[in-house]
């Protein structure tokens, strides 16, 4: 679809809603199509809070032009409400929610489904495709995390907070206390430790979703239960048997996704797509609207180009 004609397209705003699934109440961020062709679910990476997709959600659908429903879902108690009372929820679990979610809401959907999954996110998609074979008609995974990286600092030092209940409480307690500040004083501690590239409306996100106790803590139980759970290699198997309908958009400079894990794909699943993002957009993306849109296009051009928009 030429950007002239995406033009003519007044921006829709998603919406954002509740939806109890397996008895657990779930955020949702998504636009729906009057007449929808597919339906595009985005899983979130960790923090898993739909909220942070705004921007990426509605040029999505700008991009596909209005024919696809979007829906991004958050995990289980990434949230402003604890509503699970301080119970705390592994990557295993938050995996079942995503496909109680797909048997629950999309089990009658005339429309293909699309899968899309950013960071841990995209292991969470692989592994609900896997699941849910003949629902699944193509899965993206976005700057995937999909294996330990044994040469990052980083992952290093999260997997040490994340194993030790001492430290992921008292990180969980400051961070609810900074969002207990008055709201002017929050967002500019927040600014001033994410950086001048997250937008505003990311730092509001953060503000009122992140910087809650419960959410924290479930932030960092569900690291530790990556951390055990990616020591595994992937599923090398199921990549290859679906590697038509399975692509991944690497960036330059990401230790979650390092580009050497994508020559790896490449041997072991070669007719998996691969794509590197070369304009110097960051693993988190949908913090800001150039890393929103940017990948919007990539993933409308990405569907567009496997499966014609109006074509099941």
């Amino acid at each position: 679809m030429e950007k002239a004609r995406l033009t003519s397209y007044p921006r829709k705003q998603a919406a954002t809603r509740i939806c109890v699934v397996s008895s657990f109440p779930t955020e949702l961020l998504e636009i729906r199509s009057k007449e929808p062709s597919l339906h595009v679910l985005v899983i979130p990476g960790n923090p898993g809070i739909a909220a942070f997709y705004k921007d990426f959600v509605e040029a999505l659908y700008e991009n596909l032009g209005g024919q696809a429903s979007i829906t991004a879902i958050g995990h289980i108690s990434h949230s402003q409400k604890d509503s699970e009372n301080g119970r705390l929820f592994s990557l295993h679990e938050q995996i079942d929610h995503k496909v109680d979610f797909i048997e629950q809401e999309l089990q009658h959907s005339e429309q293909s489904i699309i899968l899309v999954g950013h960071s841990i996110g995209a292991y969470i998609g692989l592994e609900v495709f896997k699941r849910l074979q003949n629902k699944i008609k193509m899965f993206v995974g976005l700057y995937p995390f999909l294996k330990l990286n044994k040469n990052s600092v980083t992952q290093s030092a999260i997997g040490y907070i994340a194993r030790s209940s001492f430290l992921s409480k008292g990180i969980s307690l400051f961070a609810s206390f900074i969002g207990s500040l008055q709201p002017s004083i929050t967002r500019g501690i927040v600014r001033r430790f994410l950086g001048p590239s997250w937008s505003v409306a990311a730092v509001d996100v953060a503000c009122c979703h992140l910087l809650k106790y419960h959410t924290m803590r479930n932030v960092l139980f569900m690291a530790m239960t990556e951390f055990q759970k990616l020591t595994e290699e992937p599923d090398w198997t199921f990549a290859r048997a679906k590697e038509d309908k399975i692509a991944f958009l690497f960036g330059v400079d990401d230790h979650w996704g390092p580009l050497s894990h994508l020559e790896e794909i490449s041997k072991r699943a070669p007719g998996v797509t691969l794509s590197v993002e070369t304009e110097g957009h960051t693993h988190g993306y949908c913090c800001n609207e150039p890393g929103s849109f940017w990948v919007a296009e990539y993933i409308s051009n990405l569907i567009k180009n496997q499966s014609p928009i109006g074509n099941n």
